[in-house]
């Protein structure tokens, strides 16, 4: 009786222990949910987003009712409804209220952009936007939109990103630069799209300068601010192990080691997983990334720190047949419309602080 009694104090024991890590881990699920607050933000290649009308400053004649791609005023309506129903989707599992900033690319003007926050899907968002024309030779720009019960801007301006052939200028898009509020913490985001890869070897370089420009304001900001939060977002047409994102802005894939360069690249560590956001020739890319300083990936601090990165692949976004099946569902193919979203996947990141 003595023996079964020790038996039972033990079985009964061990069952208390269980008990006591299960309740305490479901304590610590309530109590990291009653502690943090988490917002997002991303970058959306929205594939050539132009209007309908005839801007003669720019290259726009393909983007036209009688142009190569037969650009009508329902496919624009249609692709503003596409565009903003993935701007509505994205990462709203964990934050209901959405994106508190976007950047974007490939705009023809601040009109397309107009017309996108006015689509019902994100209306109630009531976006707001930062747009510059820049000198492009197709008329893309960049721009943020943002979210202003979130994030309120206290300045922004572009900044030109000089490339040459020779002695020509090769004219390309501006780098945005935003600086404001997200509640108390000061964000400074960049918003890039760098030259892209057509033309070949002798285009490394053009977005190696798109890097040393970025790393130049980044250092800038930090000679002020040796805290500041910065984010490096776009669409880099370089992949995260890249000379002009390894070497020039110098991000590291690991956030033990940010300390030696001030740059983390939480996308280096995806894109070795395998993920990208477009798709050429049977080969992803991860051209789309947000890139941060070292502030914001310190955890123990009053303001928000990265959390996690994410491209937003959703299988609505995926192309499911033909020959470009698992491809992004895309806008065009060529000059044949597929009625799809873009020929990139979003890419946005979690920011998390103690409330």
């Amino acid at each position: 009786m003595q023996y079964m009694t020790l038996e039972f104090c033990i079985m009964w024991y061990r069952v208390f222990l269980v008990l006591t890590v299960l309740l305490n881990c479901f304590h610590g699920q309530l109590s990291s949910q009653s502690k943090y607050k988490i917002v997002s933000g991303g970058f959306y290649n929205l594939e050539n987003l132009f209007d309908t009308e005839d801007d003669t400053l720019i290259n726009d004649e393909e983007f036209l009712p009688d142009g190569a791609r037969a650009w009508t005023t329902e496919r624009y309506e249609e692709k503003l409804a596409n565009m903003a129903y993935v701007i509505s989707q994205i990462g709203v599992e964990d934050v209901k209220a959405g994106l508190s900033f976007l950047g974007v690319s490939e705009i023809e003007n601040r009109r397309v952009l107009e017309d996108l926050v006015k689509q019902a899907s994100i209306a109630g968002r009531n976006y707001q936007i930062i747009h510059y024309d820049s000198p492009d030779g197709r008329g893309v720009d960049v721009g943020l939109l943002y979210n202003p019960s979130h994030f309120i801007p206290m300045y922004s301006r572009p900044i030109p990103l000089f490339n040459y052939e020779g002695d020509k200028r090769r004219f390309t898009r501006d780098v945005l630069y935003v600086k404001g509020m997200l509640e108390e913490d000061t964000l400074h985001i960049l918003v890039n799209h760098w030259p892209s890869r057509g033309g070949g070897p002798a285009t490394v370089e053009y977005r190696n300068n798109g890097a040393r420009l970025c790393r130049s304001v980044i250092d800038s900001v930090l000679l002020v601010d040796p805290k500041a939060k910065v984010l490096v977002m776009g669409d880099l047409n370089d992949d995260p192990v890249d000379e002009s994102i390894k070497k020039y802005l110098r991000a590291v894939r690991d956030v033990e080691d940010v300390r030696s360069t001030g740059v983390y690249n939480p996308y280096e560590a995806l894109f070795q997983k395998g993920l990208g956001s477009n798709a050429y020739r049977d080969t992803w890319s991860l051209f789309d990334q947000i890139i941060l300083t070292q502030s914001l990936t310190e955890k123990k601090q009053s303001g928000y720190a990265f959390f996690k990165a994410q491209v937003f692949s959703a299988p609505f976004l995926v192309q499911s047949s033909g020959a470009y099946k698992g491809y992004p569902f895309r806008t065009f193919s060529g000059d044949s419309y597929q009625g799809g979203y873009s020929d990139h996947f979003p890419s946005f990141i979690y920011l998390i602080k103690k409330i």
